[in-house]
């Protein structure tokens, strides 16, 4: 990977629909080789997928949540339970597994807080396998 290859990278990170015109100008390519380095690095798995991002409030998700978890104890069957479950619920919109206190920091969308304490003590906090959650509002 050298310099235009990353330059390409950055480029569609800000903007994923970018034309291979526009975007071989920024990187100081012609369209031929801009489309051939794209072509590499999707072919190279460097670029996994294309995707949107929302504006959240527009759709009518006004609350994000970090929820930091800690689960009972690190059995497989405990992991595994806790990781189907979250994959499941459309509210948790991103789930990383963590060091230090916690073990996973979910990231929670939902409409009003009337329905994020729904989620939280109708299909998060009954999950057997957490031991805590903390939660942060942004």
């Amino acid at each position: 990977m050298d310099l235009h290859d990353i330059k390409i990278l950055q480029e569609i990170q800000k903007n994923g629909r970018v034309s291979n015109k526009e975007l071989a100008e920024k990187v100081n390519l012609s369209p031929a080789p801009c489309w051939r380095r794209m072509s590499a690095l999707e072919e190279q798995g460097v670029i996994k997928s294309y995707t949107a991002l929302l504006n959240h409030e527009k759709i009518g998700l006004t609350i994000t949540a970090f929820a930091h978890v800690s689960l009972e104890n690190h059995h497989t069957d405990t992991v595994r339970s806790f990781d189907k479950a979250i994959s499941e619920w459309a509210e948790i919109q991103e789930c990383h597994a963590t060091s230090g206190s916690y073990d996973y920091l979910l990231k929670i969308v939902t409409v009003d807080m009337k329905a994020y304490n729904n989620f939280m003590y109708e299909k998060l906090l009954r999950l057997k396998a957490i031991r805590s959650v903390n939660t942060s509002f942004s």
